[in-house]
């Protein structure tokens, strides 16, 4: 019988009522697995009306009792690790290993949360007139949401809602509906480390379950991680809601190769980027640019370890790279490397063709490398999402940057040198919100902020670290004066008030 993911409201499994349902499929097999309820709009209202009760108390919790509840929930995530890792593979594809590094990056902001204590701390000046103080504060939004992505079920949640609900928000968050399950587990480690019920939902969903979120007038604000046409999308109607929005897009990172580089480690650091997590990471190296002529033998690199690389089910220990999410994305990243060559790119690697034995029904490609690719071409000008790396040619440091800088993405980019002169300069012209220096996938740390520039980003505000924590606050400036009690009254001054 096939298994059923419902919502979790309210502290608890809510199962669906909507009547429809999506498939799961496990991506090695083929197979559906599972079956998804997905909410209607009167579900997505049940789960904000949970939200909203919570924040009444959630919202006036001192620090140390949100901070405790983290802390005990930090230890159950890491307790569970494989568990979640496991759901992950069996409904994403990515290797074990793979899944088990996203879980830890997701670590990292849940132990952010748990020092939010000083992150909140406000300012406070004092004596700015007679007897005058001036404090700023932060305060909590109230009800927020969060709309993820499917190729990172668990870490892209973690990288919301636990900062979130430190700040003293309560929170209802809309995972893919393609890899759901994770999602419900870290909702219920939660409440078993003592979050209050309704402090954080799962709803499961489409696109009426986005747009109940986006509409709702009891939503505060609306963090979003997917593609730049829906991130655009979300802006615009969370924003015309009056809602405050963080929406991260697609991207095309660029990894600049200079002459003077070491070709092993950029060969390495390409392989590892491009097809890691079978291509399908934002913050993927997609395109290679290869300064002067050293483009022969960093594709020759290239493509001697792309060929090595172990394909298989996600959890087998000898498989590197798994299968891709869905048959249908599978064939739609196929077609841009069946159309390169028409499009005057040269196929060094093809990897349309791949099957694995025993799963032949599994979502299987292959690594495709494409070199000789032109800036107007399909391959070059799209997201692709999938185990494509693409090399340009340039003749310098300054064409590489200024084709970097025409792309209409600015999400994250690399440099490979040994020449700090040519970095520093790099990573100040380059108009790309992460930068990486001899580091192909520049994510930053927990308490630095994640996001990028142009089509990547819609909003004022990156997620997680320092930005993450003053989208889920507003700040509030409090001026106060206390009369000396030896002063007599001072009478009515109809001026303007004065500082000095």
């Amino acid at each position: 019988m096939t298994k059923t993911v419902n919502h979790w409201i309210g502290g608890r499994t809510a199962e669906g009522t909507s009547g429809q349902y999506g498939p799961v499929t496990d991506p090695a097999t083929g197979a559906v697995t599972t079956r998804v309820a997905l909410a209607s709009a009167e579900e997505v209202d049940a789960a904000v009306a949970a939200a909203k009760a919570a924040y009444a108390t959630w919202g006036t919790s001192s620090l140390a009792q949100r901070t405790a509840v983290l802390f005990r929930y930090r230890a159950l995530l890491d307790a569970h690790r494989d568990d979640i890792a496991a759901l992950i593979t069996a409904e994403h594809g990515k290797v074990h290993a793979d899944a088990l590094g996203e879980v830890a990056r997701g670590l990292e902001i849940v132990e952010l949360a748990c020092g939010i204590t000083t992150q909140l701390k406000g300012e406070l000046s004092t004596q700015v007139s007679q007897r005058v103080d001036v404090s700023s504060i932060r305060q909590s939004l109230g009800v927020v949401a969060g709309i993820t992505p499917f190729n990172f079920p668990a870490m892209v949640p973690m990288w919301m809602f636990p900062l979130a609900i430190a700040c003293g928000n309560t929170f209802v968050l809309k995972p893919s509906e393609k890899d759901p399950s994770a999602a419900n587990l870290l909702a219920e480690l939660a409440s078993e480390a003592g979050l209050p019920d309704g402090v954080l939902n799962v709803v499961h969903g489409d696109k009426v379950a986005v747009d109940g979120l986006l509409n709702h007038p009891d939503v505060a604000a609306v963090s979003f991680v997917g593609s730049t046409p829906i991130a655009r999308h979300i802006h615009a109607t969370a924003s015309a809601n009056g809602k405050r929005v963080q929406a991260l897009g697609g991207a095309k990172n660029h990894m600049l190769v200079l002459p003077d580089a070491d070709l092993d480690a950029a060969a390495d650091a390409a392989v590892s980027a491009a097809y890691g997590s079978a291509g399908e990471r934002c913050m993927a190296i997609s395109a290679v640019v290869a300064v002067g002529a050293i483009g022969d033998e960093l594709v020759a690199k290239i493509r001697e370890r792309a060929e090595k690389i172990t394909i298989g089910p996600g959890n087998d220990p000898a498989s590197e790279m798994g299968p891709l999410i869905t048959a249908a994305h599978r064939d739609k990243v196929a077609s841009y490397v069946t159309g390169a060559a028409a499009q005057g790119a040269e196929v060094v690697l093809d990897g349309t063709g791949h099957t694995v034995e025993g799963f032949e029904d599994g979502h299987w490609i292959g690594l495709s490398l494409l070199d000789k690719v032109s800036t107007d071409s399909d391959a070059y000008r799209d997201e692709i999402f999938g185990p494509v790396l693409c090399v340009l040619r340039v003749d310098s440091y300054e064409d590489g940057v200024a084709l970097m800088n025409a792309s209409p993405f600015g999400n994250g980019t690399a440099i490979f040198t040994r020449d700090g002169g040519a970095a520093r300069r790099f990573q100040l012209e380059i108009q790309a919100g992460m930068v990486g220096v001899n580091v192909p996938i520049p994510v930053p740390v927990g308490y630095h902020s994640f996001g990028g520039w142009k089509d990547s980003l819609f909003g004022d505000h990156h997620i997680y670290g320092n930005d993450g924590v003053h989208f889920y606050t507003r700040g509030k400036v409090v001026t106060t004066r206390w009369p000396d009690p030896a002063d007599a009254p001072a009478g009515v001054d109809l001026g303007f008030p004065r500082n000095h």
